[in-house]
């Protein structure tokens, strides 16, 4: 009986296993075992890894799925009703002169990561807010315009009666006089207001909270960049808005909403901006508003950020 320990006297096989068998023996019947039991097992291993694959694949794809949705309907947290810095498209008639309000403006979610009661949404802003003159012949000569356009980022988190979150905006904003302004018969700008730059970058912070049919938030905003520079760089807001679903109808919901903002050039100044009226539609989705406008405070508009202003408006907007 002969020992064999190494790879020369049996191929392919371990060294240090000892066999009691002659090296033809070995050759003629170990060794094509030991082949095919190799080649069965390399088999068996890549259908398993190839079947651990699809199956990661099928599991990640479902998680995908349910996890993630990409431009969806609704907005993760929907415009606080009384901020002016809000997406609108609509009109809102100044009932003391003849001041009109055009708003075109959206938002747009562009992802949302959910997790149980749980929502993280990314997402773009596009706003413009104009105002216009009534005059005879329907003519509605356009005096100034404002841009916005940016991203936001928010948190949602939901249980039966309570939300709360917060929403993130980096964005920038310009003003500019519009030729509905100039008076070609003087060939001067109305009101001796001369063009000038106006605009910010600036990011903004919104935590808010949510009980039942009511919501409450606070709103930080750091201008880091502005013209003029001597703008102040913090704004600073507090608002909420109601809407009275236990008044509400199969068709509309009534609401009120106030939102006050300090904010300046060289000092702060207080801004209040209060809203009530009737949503059609469902209150925390898409739908239309009518409703009733006062706004006290520093104008909303860049090129009169200078400018106090008292009035009332009629407004009629579609949440899109």
């Amino acid at each position: 009986m002969k020992y064999f320990y190494s790879e020369k006297e049996i191929n392919n096989f371990n060294p240090n296993l000892i066999l009691s068998l002659s090296k033809d023996d070995e050759i003629q019947s170990v060794t094509p075992r030991r082949t095919k039991c190799h080649t069965l097992s390399k088999a068996m291993g890549t259908k398993a890894i190839f079947t651990i694959i699809i199956l990661l694949t099928i599991s990640f794809n479902h998680s995908l799925i349910a996890q993630h949705s990409w431009f969806p309907k609704e907005l993760n947290v929907q415009p606080f009703t009384a901020n002016f810095l809000e997406p609108k498209a609509g009109f809102l008639f100044n009932t003391s002169n003849n001041k009109i309000r055009l708003d075109i403006s959206t938002s747009q979610d562009i992802l949302h990561i959910k997790n149980n009661n749980e929502i993280i949404s990314i997402g773009a802003d596009l706003f413009t807010f104009t105002r216009l003159r009534s005059e005879n012949d329907f003519h509605f000569p356009v005096e100034t315009i404002d841009y916005l356009f940016g991203l936001n980022s928010s948190f949602k988190k939901v249980s039966e009666e309570t939300e709360f979150g917060l929403r993130f905006r980096f964005s920038h904003i310009s003003a500019h006089l519009v030729d509905g302004q100039f008076d070609k018969g003087t060939n001067q700008w109305r009101d001796g207001r001369l063009p000038k730059v106006y605009s910010r970058e600036f990011f903004e912070f919104f935590p808010f909270v949510r009980m039942n049919d009511l919501r409450f938030y606070i709103g930080l905003t750091y201008i880091f960049h502005s013209s003029p520079k001597e703008i102040k760089k913090g704004i600073f807001q507090i608002g909420g808005d109601y809407f009275l679903t236990n008044f509400s109808t199969q068709v509309f919901t009534p609401f009120i909403a106030y939102d006050f903002k300090l904010s300046g050039k060289e000092k702060y100044v207080g801004n209040n901006f209060i809203n009530f009226g009737l949503k059609f539609g469902e209150f925390n989705k898409k739908g239309f508003s009518i409703y009733f406008s006062y706004i006290s405070g520093k104008s909303v508009h860049g090129e009169y950020f200078d400018l106090n202003e008292n009035y009332s408006s009629i407004g009629f907007n579609l949440d899109l």
